[in-house]
């Protein structure tokens, strides 16, 4: 039984990101049994989120996966991909500053755009808002149970996105609202070992 970690980028980022390499070097050292994934996003939402798809499917096909234990982590967009993943799969996510209208916020974007890590330029469009409108979830209610399978970290001086809102989205699943801050989420390296332990992962013990 293989568990893994898809830790899901956000909009204009990469798998260099701080928050993803903090994370990926965490587990590698306490987790190494945990298979860390975190690929270059596709810079369309929809074929983002097939990449990320044929992942998963792609893993779970194979005979010796049958039994596979899947997380996601999303910071910013990836939130808001991983909230899609978590819905559709029924994974334990967690998510750094999420987003949570994304064809809203994004629409200042529209235009030409350069990844600043990849140096790609590429075009975000008015279709991108549609399609992104389109893989919208809902959060959990208070009475199902699939509320147990979120931890929300939001830091109320984001000047990216309003905390409020997925403070409101996610208000019965397991949330974290830090005052101050910022979008990137300052300390999320100390979170590390909390974010763990909420997905049941144990240390093992040193003889």
């Amino acid at each position: 039984m293989q568990k893994n970690i898809l830790y899901i980028h956000g909009f204009n980022s990469s798998p260099l990101s701080i928050k993803a390499e903090q994370t990926r070097r965490y587990f590698l050292k306490n987790f190494p049994e945990v298979n860390f994934i975190c690929p270059q996003l596709a810079t369309s939402p929809n074929e983002a989120i097939l990449q990320l798809e044929h992942i998963i499917d792609s893993s779970n096909k194979t005979e010796s996966s049958e039994h596979d234990i899947w997380f996601v982590i999303g910071s910013s967009l990836g939130g808001y991909f991983s909230t899609y993943l978590a819905s559709k799969y029924q994974f334990p996510a967690i998510l750094i500053n999420p987003a949570v209208k994304p064809f809203e916020l994004l629409e200042d974007y529209i235009g030409e755009q350069k990844n600043p890590y990849t140096n790609i330029v590429y075009q975000v469009t008015e279709q991108h808002m549609f399609d992104l409108k389109a893989i919208e979830r809902n959060a959990p209610s208070f009475d199902e149970e699939q509320k147990n399978n979120y931890l929300v970290m939001v830091q109320t001086g984001d000047e990216v996105l309003d905390y409020q809102l997925a403070v409101e989205k996610f208000q019965h699943c397991r949330l974290i609202v830090e005052q101050g801050g910022d979008h990137s989420f300052i300390g999320f390296d100390k979170k590390l070992p909390m974010i763990a332990d909420f997905l049941q992962l144990k240390t093992k013990a040193v003889c």
